[in-house]
C-alpha cells in the first residue's frame, strides 16, 4: 500500500495543474479553416503569445473575407492594432452578451494596454441590440457600432471565449496611423525618455549603438536597466573593465529577433543574446508570474519594468536591474552547491578570464511577422447558473472542479497518514 501513496499525490497534483485555466488560441484556430488568414496574423505580430498568457479573455476573430477588407489596405503595424481591438480582456460567451448590465457596456482590450491609446480608444463598446443581435464599435463618443456578433466558435468556461463578429472595429485614427520605421527611431532618444539615460550614454560612448542599429531590421530586443540600477549595491565598478568587457556587457542587454512581452512569458528555453559566441553562452533565462517577468542570468535577475517601445520589428524594456553575465563576474554564491558537513571548506570559486576582444554579435534572427495592467474596470464575471444551464464547458469545468477537490482530498488525507505513522 505505501506504493501507492506516490501514485495518488502524483493524481491529485495533476488534477490540479489541469485545473489551471491554460489555452493556446493557434491550436484552437486550427481547426477552422475559415479563420487561417487570422491565425496567421496572430502568429505574425507575436499576439498570440500574448493572448496564451491571459487567464481570462475574448478573442473576437474574423474569416478570411472580412480579414482581406483589412489586410488588403493597411501595414503590418496597423493591422496588429486592429487585431489587439479585438482581444477582450474579459470572459464573454453568447449568454453573457444577452445578459448585459442596462444592455451596454465597455470593455478594455489589449490594444489599450500597449499605454500608446489616448483617452479610451482602447476599449470596445458592446450592447445587446434585442432579438438575438449583439453589436460591437469603438468606446470613443459618437461611434457606430460597426460590427457584430455572428456565431460562437469555442469556449473553454471562465477562461477563453472565441466569437465570430462580421468585421474589424474601427477606432478613430486606428486605420491612419503611419505605419513606424524601426530603423527611423531613435533609440537612444527613446531610452533617454524612459530614464535609462546612463545606459544611452554607455551604448553611444562604447560604439555599441551601431551594433543595435544594425541589428534593428531584422528584430532586436532591447533590456535597458534604469538610471538608479547602475547606483545599486553589487553593481561592479564600469571603469575597472577593459573596453571589450563593456562591449560584452552592453551587448549582453540585448537579443536578435522581435520578443516582446506576450513572446517573453510563454519562453522556456534560455534566450541567446548580441554577446552569445563561441567562448559563453552569455544566455539569459526567464520566468514569469501573472504580469510580472523576471531575467535571470546566473549571477543575479532583474525584473522587466516597462515596455518602452514596441514596434515591429523592435521592442525596448526598461528593467530594474544591470544584468550580469556569469561570463565576465562569476556565479552567484547561491548557485554553489553546498559542501557537504564532513568535507573540508570548498576553494574559492574563480571567475572565467575576461574577454580580450570584443566579441562579434550574432547574425539576427528572420524578422517575426503590451503587457500591462489594464485601465478601466472589465465587466463582472458570469453567474454560475446561466453557464451551467448553456455550455457544456461549464459544467466540465465545475466537475473537473470537484473531481480536483476530492483528489485532493484524498491524497492530503493519505499524505497525513503517512506523516502521523
Amino acid at each position: 500500500m505505501a506504493a501507492l501513496h506516490p501514485i495518488f499525490l502524483f493524481l491529485a497534483l495533476t488534477a490540479l495543474t489541469a485545473s489551471v485555466s491554460a489555452h493556446n488560441i493557434t491550436e484552437i484556430l486550427s481547426g477552422f479553416p475559415e479563420y487561417s488568414d487570422y491565425n496567421n496574423f496572430l502568429t505574425q505580430t507575436k499576439l498570440a503569445d500574448d493572448i496564451n498568457t491571459r487567464q481570462t479573455i475574448t478573442v473576437l476573430v474574423l474569416n478570411n473575407g472580412a480579414m482581406s477588407a483589412l489586410t488588403s489596405k493597411h501595414p503590418l503595424s496597423v493591422i496588429k492594432n486592429a487585431l489587439r481591438l479585438l482581444v477582450l480582456l474579459d470572459y464573454y460567451d453568447p449568454p453573457k452578451l444577452h445578459q448585459i448590465s442596462k444592455g451596454s457596456t465597455l470593455t478594455t482590450t489589449l490594444y489599450q494596454t500597449t499605454g500608446n491609446v489616448p483617452g479610451n480608444l482602447g476599449f470596445v463598446n458592446i450592447t445587446d441590440l434585442q432579438g438575438g443581435k449583439v453589436g460591437f464599435g469603438s468606446a470613443a463618443p459618437g461611434s457606430k457600432l460597426d460590427s457584430s456578433f455572428t456565431k460562437s466558435v469555442k469556449q473553454i468556461a471562465y477562461n477563453i471565449s472565441v466569437l465570430e463578429i462580421s468585421s474589424f472595429i474601427n477606432s478613430p485614427g486606428l486605420l491612419t496611423a503611419p505605419a513606424p520605421s524601426a530603423s527611423g527611431v531613435n533609440i537612444t532618444a527613446a531610452l533617454e525618455k524612459a530614464g535609462c539615460k546612463t545606459f544611452a550614454s554607455l551604448i553611444v560612448a562604447n560604439g555599441v549603438i551601431k551594433t543595435y542599429e544594425g541589428a534593428v531590421e531584422k528584430g532586436l530586443t532591447l533590456f535597458a536597466p534604469q538610471d538608479e540600477a547602475f547606483k545599486a549595491k553589487g553593481v561592479p565598478d564600469l571603469s575597472k573593465l577593459t573596453n571589450a568587457e563593456i562591449v560584452s556587457l552592453l551587448l549582453y542587454h540585448a537579443r536578435a529577433g522581435y520578443t516582446p512581452i506576450g513572446s517573453l512569458k510563454t519562453t522556456k528555453d534560455p534566450l541567446t543574446t548580441l554577446a552569445t559566441n563561441g567562448a559563453g553562452k552569455y544566455d539569459l533565462t526567464v520566468t514569469s508570474a501573472g504580469d510580472s517577468v523576471t531575467l535571470h542570468t546566473g549571477v543575479d535577475s532583474s525584473r522587466v519594468a516597462e515596455t518602452v517601445l514596441d514596434s515591429t520589428p523592435l521592442v525596448i524594456f526598461s528593467v530594474d536591474n544591470v544584468l550580469l553575465p556569469t561570463e565576465l563576474f562569476g556565479k552567484s554564491p547561491s548557485s554553489a552547491p553546498a559542501p557537504s558537513p564532513t568535507s573540508p571548506s570548498p576553494a574559492p570559486v574563480v571567475a572565467p578570464s575576461p574577454v580580450t576582444e570584443a566579441p562579434s554579435p550574432l547574425s539576427a534572427s528572420p524578422p517575426a511577422p503590451p503587457t500591462e495592467t489594464p485601465g478601466g474596470a472589465p465587466a463582472g464575471a458570469p453567474s454560475h447558473e446561466s453557464q451551467n444551464s448553456t455550455s457544456d464547458n461549464g459544467a466540465g469545468h465545475v466537475k473537473g472542479s470537484a473531481l480536483v477537490a476530492a483528489l485532493i482530498t484524498v491524497s492530503v488525507t493519505v499524505v497525513s497518514s503517512i506523516v502521523l505513522s
